[in-house]
């Protein structure tokens, strides 16, 4: 038998905490609904799902988010509002029927007390600022900690802790960086915390952010004082010149983390003693990087087309609403349009998912090697370098940026001669330019999620380079699209503010008609 690193035996510890918390807690009142409400809300939620259309593991944290918002529109004191809050997310299927006890009530009113008295207590904001994106950014800081409250990540927290500490013994950082860059030992080990939650979880900036927040251990009061600051801080962190450097090393060695935590959370009683042996724990790295395989293919599969329908919808939304209208004012409609509107973005998602390549050979061997690097204790340490990227003169920095902007005119120029050349309405090219560039950046992230299992380093061709070279415009617009796109999804606002309160009354109501015809149902005997 190999001897474990300690790491590796404080990793097993930590999701055998996980496994028996998992355990049901006999005497323990939990929150119940009724079954057929709750399928009639689980519904409505997974359509919302497919409009407001998010990664699957920040799904329950957006519809967190969303309905805790909604709640405070309207009882901004948000007293008494922990309850009927908790069991909205069960009948939503956010989280099992019978799981939460009922002492979550307490917790979680607590929580939503503490993030209003925040915002009501926050000081006047600072020029650049603005009171409203405090508030929005609180609540979504506020989602984060009601899900951990509610369905504690151990095992996420426990894999993440492991991959930091052997990540902060082989990251170095060049000397020189330390010098000219100002980067210190706490600033580097920060970096390498975000980074593990980008690339192992795929955590985005409420997470992390919250993460840092409690990270900081900041009381209420000191908060509440400084929210701005430290705001700026998180900020600044999330940001940070070489946070990429960071995130492509954690990236490329997440693999060997992900099929660990897959091998002891099938087992974690027994995990010790079948890691211990390596014939053993390679068998184990086969089923489990053979099932990882399988059901990566069927999740980027599933992302691809929820993001398209995503996508979809509001394209429809703007047809209808923008374009069709202004054609009929200004000349004749021309019904090629809708075709191209609709199946141009959805042919290129295809296209996008259909050409993810497999992992390269002696991929699996590499990931093999790179496990038991990790688990076992050995004399030699693996390094990975992070390097300050070299400065450009001003001349050479010029020419850069001029080919990047003839580059990018090539790239939207070739997109506006194709649409003129089947005659498409002159006010439709933004449009269509628009949604072209979302799915190109939706697409693009599900290709990176593809390399989820990719450990040994991908070699670029002439044709990737010409590739990147006009595609990255079109990307980065995207990216930019995206993130606005998130913000002001005019559907969600549409069916927020018509549809999800009234539709939640309703709810509540055969709830309780589904209860009143239970108990007289009992009555007869």
């Amino acid at each position: 038998m190999a001897e474990l690193t300690q790491s590796t035996q404080k990793l097993i510890r930590g999701y055998q905490e996980w496994y028996q918390a998992l355990q049901p807690k006999e005497g323990v009142a939990t929150l119940h609904v009724d079954e057929v409400v709750s399928r009639v809300a689980a519904f409505y939620e997974k359509m919302k799902g497919v409009i407001d259309w998010r990664e699957e593991h920040l799904l329950r944290k957006t519809a967190i988010g969303r309905t805790l918002k909604r709640r405070l529109l309207l009882k901004k004191d948000g007293k008494a509002m922990a309850e009927s809050f908790i069991y909205e997310l069960i009948r939503g299927g956010h989280f099992p029927n019978d799981f939460i006890p009922e002492t979550k009530i307490q917790e979680i009113q607590k929580i939503i007390d503490k993030y209003i008295f925040i915002i009501e207590n926050s000081p006047s904001p600072p020029k650049e600022k603005k009171k409203f994106e405090l508030h929005d950014w609180l609540l979504g800081i506020a989602a984060c900690e009601v899900e951990e409250t509610l369905a504690h990540p151990l095992r996420e927290k426990a894999l993440m802790d492991y991959m930091q500490e052997i990540m902060e013994e082989r990251i170095r950082v060049r000397e020189g960086i330390l010098v000219i860059g100002g980067l210190s030992g706490e600033e580097k080990n920060t970096q390498i915390y975000i980074a593990i939650q980008r690339a192992l979880f795929k955590l985005d900036p409420p997470l992390i952010s919250y993460h840092l927040l409690k990270r900081g251990k900041i009381g209420l009061e000191e908060l509440t004082r400084n929210i701005y600051l430290i705001w700026e801080k998180i900020e600044k962190e999330l940001k940070h010149p070489l946070a990429d450097k960071f995130y492509n090393i954690c990236e490329r060695y997440d693999t060997p983390y992900l099929l660990l935590g897959d091998i002891i959370s099938k087992n974690p009683m027994e995990a010790k003693e079948k890691i211990s042996q390596p014939e053993t724990l390679e068998d184990l790295i086969k089923e489990n990087y053979n099932r990882r395989l399988k059901t990566l293919k069927s999740r980027l599969g599933r992302a691809a087309i929820y993001a398209t329908v995503s996508i979809f919808l509001s394209n429809i939304l703007a047809l209808l609403a923008i374009e069709i209208p202004l054609t009929n004012v200004i000349g004749k409609f021309n019904p090629l349009t809708i075709v191209v509107d609709i199946l141009g973005p959805t042919f290129l998602m295809f296209f996008l998912v259909i050409t993810i390549k497999p992992p390269q050979k002696g991929n699996f061997e590499q990931a093999v090697m790179e496990v038991m690097k990790i688990v076992y204790e050995r004399e030699r340490k693996d390094v990975y370098d992070v390097k300050k990227p070299k400065k450009r003169g001003f001349i050479l920095n010029a020419i850069i940026t001029i080919l990047y902007l003839l580059a990018a005119a090539i790239s939207f120029g070739l997109i506006i001669w194709g649409l003129s050349q089947i005659n498409f309405p002159l006010f439709s090219y933004v449009v269509f330019i628009v949604f072209i560039s979302l799915i190109a950046f939706a697409g693009a992230k599900i290709r990176e999620r593809s390399k989820e299992l990719q450990v040994t380093e991908e070699k670029g061709t002439l044709l990737d380079f010409f590739i990147d070279l006009f595609s990255l415009p079109i990307l980065r617009l995207g990216k930019w699209l995206s993130a606005r796109f998130a913000k002001y999804n005019v559907i969600m606002v549409l069916l927020n503010s018509f549809i999800d309160m009234p539709f939640q009354v309703f709810v509540e109501f055969l709830e309780q008609w589904r209860s009143f015809l239970k108990e007289k149902k009992e009555e007869i005997h």
